[in-house]
């Protein structure tokens, strides 16, 4: 069964503290009864601060936790003292994490490097205090200035996974069953599409030295660069695989309109994903004799293929060396 602590979409609202009140006091000492302003300026309000953390690698602890609220800031006091700043808030993510205004869907940042921070919602500053407003013919001031208002509103976490194959095709092409062979996961797998309701990550053993990850991400469809299908909400996770393993069933009615499609769906949602490096490889061979792999290879002309059946573990060995190779070579 597929995991459900995979979480890739969440929503959560974040609110900044506002800024402190500026101090309107007036210095008052025993010799020096007209001693003029002195308010301190108001703290700043805490920041809403997402920050990188390459331990996590699910949305999980956010379907649970999904309102955060900085301290607002402190106001001046006399004696020209500062308010103190309200605390920061830090909510760590994943992480290949992608931070969406929640209304226009609009990406603010993404976080690609662990320890990375980016101000989500930015606390309000601190008012200034009478201090500031004395002049030659306003020499006692009895005003400040209040803080600047907390930010606040819904953002949209997405998440973008990891690894170092990802295997690109159809619904019911064989990449979960060729995923739950080579590794130790364990997705869902039947006999109808969209079984893959979310990316599965599985480690390759390789010839007992080596690994690589492997992730099954949910079958592209026509149209999914539109949103047809699940469409957009997976495509992301393609765009952080090392190379992509595009598998194509052998009992498809036409397998090179099945690649070309694929490939115009990879094209549409982002032309630089053509540049990684890519595998074709045929599932279901053990269906296959010497005659339909030939008409198939000829189908494909001019690209690499590799025939494989992960029920019978045909070429299983061979399309795991084709794999490594691709990983290393530069």
């Amino acid at each position: 069964m597929q995991s459900d602590n995979f979480v890739d979409y969440v929503k959560i609202h974040a609110r900044s503290g506002k800024g402190g009140q500026g101090s309107r006091h007036m210095r008052r000492e025993r010799y020096i009864p007209k001693g003029g302003p002195d308010g301190g300026d108001g703290g700043r309000g805490g920041h809403v601060i997402i920050r990188g953390n390459s331990q996590m690698w699910t949305l999980l602890p956010f379907k649970f936790t999904k309102h955060f609220k900085a301290a607002h800031g402190k106001p001046g006091t006399g004696n020209n003292k500062t308010g103190a700043e309200g605390s920061d808030v830090y909510i760590d993510v994943p992480v290949g994490t992608i931070v969406r205004d929640s209304e226009t869907e609009e990406i603010l940042f993404e976080i690609d490097s662990d320890g990375q921070e980016k101000i989500l919602r930015r606390g309000g500053k601190g008012g200034r205090g009478n201090t500031h407003f004395k002049s030659s013919t306003n020499q006692t001031p009895d005003y400040a200035q209040p803080g600047e208002p907390f930010e606040e509103g819904w953002a949209i976490l997405e998440l973008k996974i990891l690894a170092d194959v990802g295997l690109v095709g159809f619904p019911n092409a064989g990449k979960s069953t060729l995923l739950s062979v080579v590794s130790a996961a364990k997705p869902e797998i039947a006999d109808y599409p969209f079984t893959t309701l979310r990316p599965n990550l599985g480690i390759v053993d390789y010839r007992g030295s080596g690994s690589f990850i492997m992730a099954d991400i949910p079958g592209i469809i026509e149209g999914a660069h539109e949103g047809k299908g699940l469409g957009l909400r997976f495509l992301r996770h393609i765009e952080r695989n090392s190379i992509l393993l595009f598998i194509i069933s052998a009992d498809s009615l036409d397998i090179r309109k099945d690649y070309e499609v694929l490939i115009n769906e990879l094209r549409q949602y982002n032309p630089e994903l053509l540049d990684k490096k890519g595998i074709i490889a045929i599932s279901k061979a053990d269906m296959l004799d010497e005659e339909l792999e030939r008409d198939i290879k000829k189908e494909l002309e001019g690209l690499d293929v590799i025939f494989f059946s992960a029920v019978s573990q045909k070429n299983i060995p061979q399309l795991k060396d084709l794999i490594w190779k691709a990983l290393h070579d530069d």
